[in-house]
């Protein structure tokens, strides 16, 4: 019985013994390394698809596993354990100490954005040189800009113009009798090209229409380099707003063909500072540009109405008559403005009042002109003007003004006459303001 038993005991004891070298031989490190620095890494198959069927080839940082081992995904026994060695020659171990220290190949790329970046910053911090600063356009001559216009196609500007006032009726027979003189048959196509002129907006592609623009900028600010196409620096010759095309209306690109013309004649441009400083007064400000396109529209209407046809057969040219009127125009205006302390509250009755009086005397303001500038040739202060406005002395009232404005025609017969604020129409004080 007792030897039955024992028998037993070591069946059972073998059949352990069985069991257990099966498990021994089973056992797998469940596709982790346990014990690394505390860390596990777990091995997957790299799987190739043929033909829809996949082909099993288990690596481990590039190390093929034995052919008996097998996927976990499909339930079958897990990956054998690889041997110390083969882990360290594989270069796993190295990788788990280092932990996440970026590689050798990580170390040189960031060498070389550093580098990169700090030449980046180096070049951000340069100062290049401006090219309008080593090249600035160059001035152009009012002639050559005149030039540009006379080779330049505007038949369809020509369609538009309105070179003579329409009159009709008892106007037009009375024109025609008491008027002044037709405008010379050989003058008319030049008289034509002006109003062309005056329909021509500014255009950012034409050369010459840039530097028109850039002259007249440095002739009056007294600087050497070019000017932004826009920007606030207009409005300091006196546009009103970043662009000077905007002021243009009613005179087009002539409006800024007569201020070439009176900054790059040496006669005029004297004139034209002078004008542009009393825009900057501190209390008889006006801006200049947008008064110098009023000049330039009370001009054209003067033309228009054949007021100037006279002058213009006598010296047989329209272009140049013209310039000097507009100068004439704004003479008058500076003097005005200047003696009688004027201020931009009184623009639009002053601009009303020199265009009356440019269409009813256009052979005395040339005249006022031409001794303008024959007075400051000869070293002068030219009539009509004084060296500094008062700008401590009140302007006088409208009654005053009118007793001033008859002595003064006692004392110098024609020449300083002006007509008063109170002998405007009535219907034209609606139209007494600047464009």
């Amino acid at each position: 019985m007792t030897s039955e038993v024992c028998r037993g005991q070591d069946q059972k004891q073998a059949q352990q013994t069985t069991r257990l070298h099966a498990m021994e031989e089973d056992i797998d490190v469940d596709s982790r390394i346990e014990g690394l620095n505390g860390l596990s890494r777990e091995c997957k198959p790299l799987e190739e698809i043929t033909n829809g069927h996949s082909n099993h080839k288990p690596v481990m940082n590039g190390l093929l596993i034995g052919h008996n081992v097998k996927d976990h995904t499909n339930g079958s026994a897990p990956l054998r354990s690889l041997p110390i060695s083969a882990l360290k020659q594989n270069g796993l171990l190295q990788t788990l100490a280092a932990g996440d220290q970026p590689k050798p190949a990580d170390d040189k790329e960031n060498v070389e954005l550093e580098k990169a970046r700090l030449e980046w910053e180096a070049l951000e911090h340069t100062q290049p040189a401006i090219t309008e600063d080593l090249n600035p356009t160059p001035l152009i001559p009012f002639n050559e800009a005149l030039q540009y216009f006379q080779t330049t196609d505007l038949g369809d500007l020509l369609k538009n113009i309105q070179p003579t006032l329409r009159r009709t009726g008892i106007a037009a027979i009375a024109h025609f009798f008491f008027g002044p003189p037709r405008l010379h048959r050989e003058l008319l196509e030049e008289r034509d090209l002006v109003f062309a002129i005056a329909q021509c907006p500014v255009d950012n592609s034409q050369t010459v229409h840039m530097r028109v623009l850039q002259t007249i900028y440095k002739k009056l600010i007294g600087s050497k380099l070019d000017c932004p196409r826009y920007g606030a620096h207009w409005e300091n010759i006196g546009f009103q707003g970043t662009d000077p095309a905007t002021d243009l209306r009613g005179t087009g690109f002539l409006g800024l063909m007569h201020t070439l013309y009176f900054v790059m004649d040496p006669e005029t441009l004297p004139l034209a500072r002078d004008i542009y400083k009393l825009s900057q007064h501190p209390t008889q400000n006006f801006p200049f540009s947008v008064m110098s396109i009023n000049m330039t529209r009370i001009a054209l209407q003067v033309l228009r109405e054949e007021a100037l046809s006279k002058e213009c057969n006598r010296r047989q040219q329209v272009v140049g008559v013209l310039n000097e009127f507009y100068v004439a125009t704004y003479l008058h205006l500076y003097q005005l403005w200047k003696t009688q302390q004027k201020t931009i509250s009184d623009s639009g009755f002053v601009l009303k009042e020199v265009e009356l009086f440019a269409k009813k005397n256009p052979k005395q303001m040339l005249r006022r002109l031409e001794v303008f500038l024959k007075d400051r040739r000869a070293g002068g202060i030219p009539r009509g003007t004084s060296p500094e406005p008062v700008a401590q002395q009140p302007s006088p009232g409208l009654g005053e003004r009118g007793a001033k404005a008859g002595a003064a025609q006692g004392r110098k017969g024609k020449e300083m006459h002006f007509t008063g604020v109170c002998d405007l129409p009535p219907d034209m004080e609606g139209e007494a303001r600047l464009i």
